[in-house]
């Protein structure tokens, strides 16, 4: 399979996941111009998606799905709380609702031959879910927009070739920023974001030997920087209690603006 960020960030998300024969897009939290463009570098028509998950209801997730939908029939799989939230949002203006398909967490289903597993996160939405994506050959995963990691998590991670994970913050970069109290205390809570530290604690519960590598998404434009957030997942690897050091495995960054490398597995 292949795993690529087309963008990732609090200013919108869309993440592609495919093989030779199934393609699928994770969250259309940008204009539909930049995920053609997207699919397009990825040589893939958006009329041949099997279908878009959704992992929760806020814009940045879902930003751009309502202009997609209107011009592109592809249908829609997210937990039944972002479903509702989706339908109730006017900013997505009017679109075909029967496109819109209820999933549950930790019952998996069938896109092409993708096999995929909606898993819990932590978050301040509805009913938000990662993705845990895999075929005969290979196991991917999506995991952003979780306030912390539990044992579950570290169990539904598990056995992956390839990950795109939230590094959202530096916390001290946080804390001395300019956002006020009420949003730090979101951020820095078990239904906000993942930060830097986090982030690579979590990788050395889940690294195993076919590991092809990591992309780091989520990343604050205001709470941490690109370097950073690469420099300290490593440190945390190679200072973890784990096998493995930081420089063991590609760690790539998931960027705001622009397509990541893709990875291969």
């Amino acid at each position: 399979m292949k795993l690529c960020s087309i963008a990732s960030g609090s200013s919108g998300n869309s993440i592609y996941v495919g093989n030779d024969s199934t393609n699928v897009l994770i969250d259309a939290g940008i204009t539909t111009k930049r995920i053609v463009t997207g699919l397009d570098e990825l040589s893939v028509n958006p009329n041949e998606l099997s279908g878009i998950l959704i992992t929760h209801e806020h814009i940045d997730h879902i930003g751009g799905l309502g202009v997609f939908l209107r011009k592109y029939k592809v249908p829609v799989y997210a937990t039944k709380g972002t479903i509702k939230g989706i339908k109730d949002n006017p900013k997505l203006g009017e679109f075909d609702t029967s496109l819109l398909h209820e999933i549950n967490t930790d019952i998996e289903f069938n896109l092409g031959d993708i096999t995929i597993r909606p898993f819990k996160t932590s978050h301040d939405a509805n009913e938000p879910c990662g993705y845990v994506l895999h075929d005969d050959k290979s196991r991917v995963a999506v995991a952003t927009d979780l306030g912390v990691y539990t044992d579950y998590t570290i169990e539904a991670l598990s056995g992956l070739d390839a990950l795109l994970l939230e590094a959202n913050h530096d916390v001290k970069m946080l804390e001395v920023g300019s956002y006020p109290y009420y949003l730090k205390q979101r951020i820095l809570s078990e239904r906000g974001h993942l930060s830097n530290e986090a982030a690579g604690r979590l990788l050395t519960r889940i690294l195993n030997d076919h590991f092809k590598g990591v992309l780091l998404g989520h990343i604050s434009e205001e709470n941490n920087y690109e370097r950073l957030a690469y420099e300290t997942v490593k440190m945390e690897v190679s200072m973890g209690d784990c096998p493995y050091n930081g420089g063991d495995f590609p760690i790539e960054i998931a960027s705001r603006s622009h397509m990541s490398e893709i990875i291969y597995c």
